[in-house]
């Protein structure tokens, strides 16, 4: 098992900040052993000048792109968010609007593939909002934003076409509470 490998995987599949605490229950591995291989990952990334890095802020982990490459990320950045949505976007929105709030695992445990990238471009977009997990200091909740509302031209979230149904939807619901359970 290369720890520092997996470590890697995890930073990079998340796309947001995790929790040192967290690394440690999806490795089972201790706390010291997890923070001894974070600062040799941060160090590598920061002797070797790679695209990517690793930075922290208290007990959180994130891994990011390489500031001396902004104005290239910048450009994909812009030209991403100046293309339709494509049918995964529109999936995760369409989870986030008849689901919402939900956390980005239950998201992804509905759509049955990693999401964090789509959200990142819904967020940029302004379509959805993150806000704090009630339920988990340490995690984050999905919600469509004012600006959804307003380009779809309703006033409110449950004028969506069969809301009240869909949004009731009972599989949909033991997905989410069986990952909440875990």
């Amino acid at each position: 098992m290369n720890l520092k490998s997996i470590i890697e995987s995890i930073l990079f599949v998340s796309g947001e900040p995790l929790a040192v605490s967290k690394i440690c229950k999806i490795t089972k591995q201790e706390k010291e052993k997890i923070e001894n291989v974070l600062v040799e990952l941060v160090k590598e990334y920061s002797e070797e000048k790679r695209g990517i890095g690793i930075i922290r802020k208290e007990e959180s982990v994130q891994m990011v792109s390489n500031p001396e490459n902004s104005e290239f990320v910048e450009g994909l950045v812009k030209s991403e968010l100046q293309e339709s949505l494509g049918k995964a976007a529109l999936e995760v929105l369409s989870v986030i609007a008849y689901r919402g709030p939900i956390a980005r695992f239950g998201i992804e445990e509905i759509r049955g593939v990693n999401s964090s990238f789509i959200l990142r471009n819904l967020l940029m977009r302004g379509l959805v909002e993150r806000i704090s997990n009630p339920k988990d200091s340490r995690g984050y909740l999905y919600k469509i934003s004012f600006d959804f509302i307003k380009k779809l031209g309703i006033a409110d979230i449950s004028e969506l076409p069969d809301f009240e149904k869909l949004s009731k939807d009972e599989r949909a619901d033991l997905i989410v509470e069986n990952l909440e359970k875990e």
